[in-house]
């Protein structure tokens, strides 16, 4: 099954390089890929990499709600700068994009401060529990 799986994925590969070569430019396309490659590898890795040196104390809901900004973040990266607006169509990214990020970003910070509040709040009352229960006598 694991070969069948390699061949129709081989096929897939092929038929898009085939469609890449035959109808966009593939130098283009290079340079672009090449840029992004260089992107990840030059801003990308080490701005992680040291978001995760600086948050590796803090619990696991600031650090998901840190991975759920950057990505909505890059996502909305395009709208927020208004790539592909034009002035001559208005209904073209209509909405103040920005705000609407800061928005989000607030209410993803938000959640997860309460929700990191909310279980070191009850690993206390855990370990405060377990200390009544041990002395007790018997």
């Amino acid at each position: 099954m694991r070969w069948l799986g390699y061949a129709i994925g081989g096929a897939f590969v092929a038929l898009g390089l085939t469609g890449l070569v035959q109808d966009i430019d593939p130098v283009g396309w290079a340079l672009w890929a090449g840029g992004v490659l260089v992107a990840h590898d030059a801003v990308l890795v080490p701005v992680v990499l040291l978001a995760g040196v600086v948050v590796r104390r803090a619990g696991g809901p600031v650090r998901a709600g840190l991975v759920v900004a950057g990505l909505v973040t890059l996502a909305t990266l395009p709208t927020v700068l208004a790539l592909g607006r034009r002035a001559d169509n208005s209904s073209i990214l209509p909405l103040d994009y920005g705000r609407n990020l800061l928005i989000v970003l607030v209410l993803v910070a938000l959640a997860s401060g309460i929700y990191e509040t909310w279980t070191r709040a009850a690993r206390g009352r855990a370990a405060r529990g377990q200390g009544k229960q041990g002395d007790r006598p018997g």
